[in-house]
């Protein structure tokens, strides 16, 4: 279940257990069950915020299955409980691109994962100031045009869309490397992120396993840039089933005759594989355009008409790369010595700065109204502001003593 967080815990007669740290340490409690106790875990530069839970009604202390990327351990930090399935951490001595984590306790991701695994979970997902453009799967089936469309795109607006790296369990080949072609991984570790939910989809292919971990949708959008997952039709039913949200998009032929009639033009197939895609394909053709699984169907007869079309659904129709560019939040920097208050779904620091003769205040709120996402992926759409005058101690609005 995991090395237990670096706490000294001991008896005491009033409150059953005492917990102490060799670190910083922060104890929440939620409801009347359970409490949490966030603190150090692990030495040296390996060191991350663990937990512990402490359940009421058996005095004993649980160590949890923690998945998701796990912050690095900050000198202090703050937590608060922000509903019956989250607390916010915010790490003290940090700017906002590293400051603020989601510990995921009861969500649809954690139940899924506890149920499996038949033990206690909690997840971290790690909090991003701002929005981002949401990814797009893109499904047709073999000879569609639909690489035509994707490098069209990618031609035209380079600086903003971007392709997550596949996994593999396959060796490289010549001249492939590592994180640039796929991601080549070991079978056993791949089986073990496809249970633990970090894959948004996966097929098996002449016995090696091939994906896209959720992970590496993240690194696209972490770049400012809007990642396109060009799948078939049951990977986007993964997606689909997932957590990511985005836009579906199938690509259709304007009929089967006029797909058989461009596979054969590219005389590069055997009548056996032509017949094999044809197959595919209709099969492709009947669940892309069913009901619920695909946003849009767009018929591919004219390219450019349909490239055209793409573009105005991507709400690029003025053929500016500017469109959809959104501008980096300002990079804040909470530091070690802060507190912080809840009102709704609005939290707010209160920074100070111990050192200077008159300590300075800084007041941000972070508006939690419109997060999306989660666990095993990022918690995005946060919005962080500087604080005017009126928010300071009234509208509900108290700092912490």
């Amino acid at each position: 279940m995991g090395e237990a967080p670096a706490f000294i815990v001991d008896d005491d007669v009033s409150n059953g257990l005492l917990l102490k740290s060799k670190g910083c340490e922060t104890i929440i409690s939620m409801g009347c069950n359970r409490t949490f106790a966030i603190g150090a875990m692990g030495n040296g530069s390996d060191s991350t915020i663990g937990v512990l839970i402490f359940e009421k009604s058996t005095s004993e202390w649980v160590i949890p299955t923690v998945l998701g990327m796990k912050p690095a351990l900050s000198k202090g930090h703050s937590a608060i409980v922000l509903d019956e399935d989250r607390i916010l951490v915010i790490k003290g001595n940090s700017t906002s691109d590293d400051c603020f984590w989601f510990l995921e306790v009861n969500t649809a991701f954690v139940r899924e994962q506890s149920a499996r695994l038949g033990t206690e979970v909690v997840a971290w997902s790690k909090g991003v100031v701002g929005e981002a453009q949401i990814p797009v799967v893109i499904s047709g089936p073999s000879g569609v045009g639909k690489g035509t469309l994707i490098a069209k795109l990618m031609e035209d607006f380079p600086m903003m869309f971007g392709f997550s790296v596949s996994h593999t369990t396959r060796a490289p080949r010549n001249n492939e490397q590592n994180g640039v072609h796929y991601h080549f991984t070991e079978r056993d570790v791949m089986e073990n992120d496809i249970q633990d939910g970090k894959f948004l989809e996966f097929a098996a292919v002449h016995g090696n396993l091939y994906g896209t971990s959720v992970e590496s949708v993240e690194m696209v959008t972490d770049q400012g840039k809007r990642c396109i997952l060009d799948i078939d039709v049951q990977g986007a039913r993964s997606v689909r089933a997932s957590s990511l949200e985005a836009i579906f998009v199938f690509i259709c032929p304007p009929s089967f005759e006029e797909l058989e009639k461009r596979l054969r033009a590219r005389g590069t197939e055997t009548e056996e594989q032509i017949q094999k895609r044809l197959r595919n394909a209709k099969a492709e053709i009947d669940q892309g355009t069913s009901l619920g699984l695909f946003d849009n169907c767009l018929i591919n007869d004219d390219l450019e008409m349909c490239y055209k079309n793409l573009k105005k659904l991507l709400g690029l129709s003025d053929g500016s790369a500017k469109a959809n560019n959104l501008s980096a939040p300002e990079t804040v920097h909470v530091p070690l010595e802060h507190t912080i208050s809840k009102v709704d779904q609005k939290i707010l620091i209160n920074c100070t700065t111990p050192q200077q003769e008159k300590p300075a205040s800084n007041m941000f709120v972070l508006d939690l109204s419109s997060i999306k996402g989660g666990a095993p992926g990022r918690t995005r759409g946060l919005n962080l502001y500087e604080a005017g005058p009126s928010m300071t101690g009234c509208n509900g609005f108290k700092t912490a003593s």
